[in-house]
């Protein structure tokens, strides 16, 4: 049985008005690149102009992929609002404590289970 969110109705709309504010944020910012990348005016003559362009775009292009991820994240805890699960631990069913959704409303794990999984997978990794 899934377990229901204890945070009261009126903190839960605050945490979706966040998230669309950051989701609409990141989406102007995103238009802006592609705006500033199609608008063709770079015509660079000298190669090494060239190539710092391209290096910058390449640059830009994977802030933006990241962002694309967040959003992807953000979405997926208003879903959990939506759903009524939002600050529940996936792993452990627990709650997560309102400091860590403020500090990170996109977070799925409390701080303790989230600590176990980041010493395992250091453990993996070494």
């Amino acid at each position: 049985m899934e377990k229901q969110t204890t945070i009261n109705q009126e903190k839960l709309e605050t945490f979706r008005k966040l998230l669309i504010e950051k989701i609409n944020e990141l989406l102007s910012e995103a238009g802006k690149t592609v705006s500033e990348m199609t608008n063709g005016k770079e015509n660079y003559p000298d190669p090494n102009d060239r190539a710092s362009l391209e290096s910058d775009r390449n640059f830009e292009l994977r802030i933006r992929d990241r962002e694309r991820r967040l959003i992807m994240k953000m979405q997926e805890a208003i879903k959990r609002i939506d759903d009524g699960v939002f600050g529940i631990c996936e792993s452990c069913g627990g709650p997560i404590s309102e400091k860590r959704l403020i500090a990170r409303p996109v977070t799925t794990d409390c701080i303790e289970c989230k600590t176990k999984l980041e010493k395992l997978e250091k453990l993996k990794g070494a």
